[in-house]
């Protein structure tokens, strides 16, 4: 089951040529995963308590539709993949139009990062549990 939400494509995420930016796409995905970790208990506060944060090692987006300013779109998140003790992941995002067309996709591969140590980690099982359970099709 994906991690969704709905937003407004507003002014400011607009190019030059009036459709949404490049970069939009990417922060939308973000806001996205953000999002999800927070409504699985992992707020920005709870990973700075745990000295552990998400990073990326690859983002590849595919632009299908165009988006215009004041559009209506949906972003789900889904767990494509993961290894089994959840250091690693690849999360696919789909960004719907109103009319349900898929206007782009933002697939990330990524990892938990110690903070401290500066060093890629495991994260808490509680949290590789929550993840994988929330529609991964490995």
């Amino acid at each position: 089951m994906p991690y969704s939400q709905t937003y407004s494509v507003r002014w400011a995420e607009l190019d030059p040529n009036g459709h949404m930016r490049h970069s939009a796409y990417a922060d939308f995905a973000a806001d996205v995963r953000v999002n999800w970790l927070a409504s699985l208990g992992y707020t920005v506060q709870k990973f700075a308590e745990l000295r552990l944060g998400p990073i990326l090692f690859r983002e590849e987006t595919k632009f299908l539709k165009e988006l215009h300013g004041g559009e209506t779109i949906r972003v789900d998140g889904v767990m494509k993949a993961a290894t089994p003790d959840g250091s690693r992941w690849t999360i696919l995002h789909t960004i719907y139009k109103a009319d349900g067309r898929v206007a782009a996709t933002v697939e990330v591969d990524g990892a938990w990062l110690d903070l401290d140590r500066r060093k890629l980690t495991v994260p808490p099982a509680e949290l590789a549990q929550a993840l994988s359970s929330e529609g991964n099709e490995q």
